[in-house]
């Protein structure tokens, strides 16, 4: 279908909560107990395509990954040369790694939650070119600082702007209209559209060898989230969180596909201690705890 024969994009359209899409489910049941899971499993008698990555060429993987990895967040990232040249990148090869977070306690009569130590640490992953890593591994490097500024809708064609091949001389700010915020830790600015930003300080990086050629082909950035910046419009009121619903968050999918988030869910995690009955009286005593089955 041709840019031509969409519809336009509907900005009129609300964030909402719905059930989950089984909302009867219970411990054990298959998939096939529902009408869409039925459906979902006529796609098996089609079979499996299965490529052996070792004998496909990385163009190829490079669609099926974008295509298959998906929803990816998206995100701006900020960096400025020992120079004091700024560089501004579209990132969808970006992830948290660490956080800190609330663990369960099987062994002790602590609480069932406590929240561990880790620190806040986010990932990007920056592919290198022929003879030399790209502006921004290369600023992050230097300078140890850098800023990640997630995406929203009513700026996501500034952001595209930004995924130009421009020569080096060029500044994507200027390029993408958007504004320079000064940081409160590090050196790059933050992008001032932008109603979630993390400063982050270079915790390491990690070079990425492709085992044929013995060459860095890309560099894995891990950051130390030292500052956050949330608008206060785009919190949940009670949580003090950012609300998808306000955030209005960019997803990157595969080829020049981007999407929103439309319809949200809630599935509680299941804790073993309130459900524990009710698995074996459903699934069997035998089932749950492996007793009694030969290999």
């Amino acid at each position: 279908m041709s840019s031509e024969s969409r519809p336009p994009f509907n900005h009129a359209k609300e964030w909402v909560m719905t059930e989950p899409p089984n909302p009867d489910f219970t411990f054990g049941q298959e998939v096939s107990a529902t009408e869409e899971g039925r459906e979902w499993l006529k796609g098996l008698e089609g079979g499996f395509e299965s490529i052996d990555a070792s004998k496909t060429d990385p163009g190829t993987l490079y669609k099926i990954m974008i295509a298959g990895i998906v929803p990816r967040p998206v995100a701006f990232v900020s960096s400025v040369s020992e120079d004091g040249v700024e560089n501004l990148g579209l990132f969808s090869w970006f992830n948290q790694v660490l956080t800190p977070q609330s663990v369960r306690s099987f062994i002790t009569s602590e609480p069932a939650f406590k929240v561990s130590p880790n620190p806040p640490v986010i990932s990007i992953s920056c592919s290198n070119y022929a003879t030399r890593v790209k502006d921004t591994v290369r600023n992050i490097r230097a300078t140890k600082g850098f800023t990640v500024n997630i995406i929203s809708h009513p700026f996501v064609q500034n952001a595209n702007a930004c995924s130009i091949d421009a020569p080096p001389e060029i500044s994507e700010w200027a390029l993408s209209g958007l504004t320079k915020e000064p940081s409160t830790y590090v050196k790059a600015p933050r992008v001032r559209e932008s109603a979630f930003v993390m400063e982050c300080e270079l915790l390491k990086t990690v070079d990425i060898v492709e085992p044929g050629s013995l060459k860095a082909t890309n560099t894995l950035v891990l950051g130390l989230v030292k500052y956050f910046h949330m608008r206060k419009d785009t919190l949940d009121p009670v949580r003090g969180i950012p609300d998808p619903g306000k955030l209005k968050p960019v997803a990157r999918l595969g080829g020049v596909s981007y999407a929103r988030l439309a319809d949200g869910y809630q599935i509680p995690r299941p804790a073993w201690e309130s459900e524990k009955n009710r698995i074996k009286e459903t699934l069997g005593e035998e089932t749950v705890t492996g007793k009694g089955q030969t290999q």
